[in-house]
């Protein structure tokens, strides 16, 4: 799919505000309402828009314990551990990473003996070769998002 700055706008719009109708998008961009409805559709179609979810508090729920684990794993072993950690409820992010480790998860938990136990878990992990693990302290931003860069923001007004 071929993405252009209509496409671009109208992600950028709903980065603004989620829940905003066609409509909404469509005064604020521009945009014909009719177009804006057509093209979400085949951008959500595409997987270019992935969902509509809440932006959660967690701190606010209770989950005030953010780790973020640094492990190495055995050879064959990434595949397994990286599927065991994606699949752990309380694992907010995953990655694959260069460098000195192999895995980058993140963690947010209700207590520091629930992060211990998911900690041990790990260090006991026949696959994991070693475990590194931050606590955070202050949470400056997350889940941040930003938006996608228009080729000419001068033509915004002009459709």
């Amino acid at each position: 799919m071929d993405i252009d700055d209509t496409d671009r706008r109208i992600v950028n719009a709903l980065l603004g505000n989620g829940r905003a109708s066609a409509r909404d998008i469509a005064a604020e961009t521009g945009v014909a309402a009719t177009t804006v409805s057509k093209r979400l559709a085949t951008l959500e179609e595409d997987d270019v828009i992935e969902g509509y979810i809440p932006t959660v508090d967690y701190d606010a729920l209770g989950y005030d314990v953010t780790a973020v684990f640094h492990l190495s794993v055995e050879g064959t072993g990434l595949g397994p551990v990286v599927d065991r950690l994606r699949d752990h409820e309380h694992m907010i992010g995953v990655y694959e990473v260069t460098g000195d480790h192999d895995i980058v998860a993140i963690g947010k938990f209700t207590t520091t003996e629930e992060m211990n136990r998911k900690i041990k878990d790990l260090l006991t992990d026949a696959d994991v070769r070693a475990a590194n693990t931050s606590v955070v302290l202050d949470t400056v931003r997350e889940y941040g998002q930003f938006p996608v860069g228009v080729e000419d923001e001068d033509d915004e007004d002009a459709e």
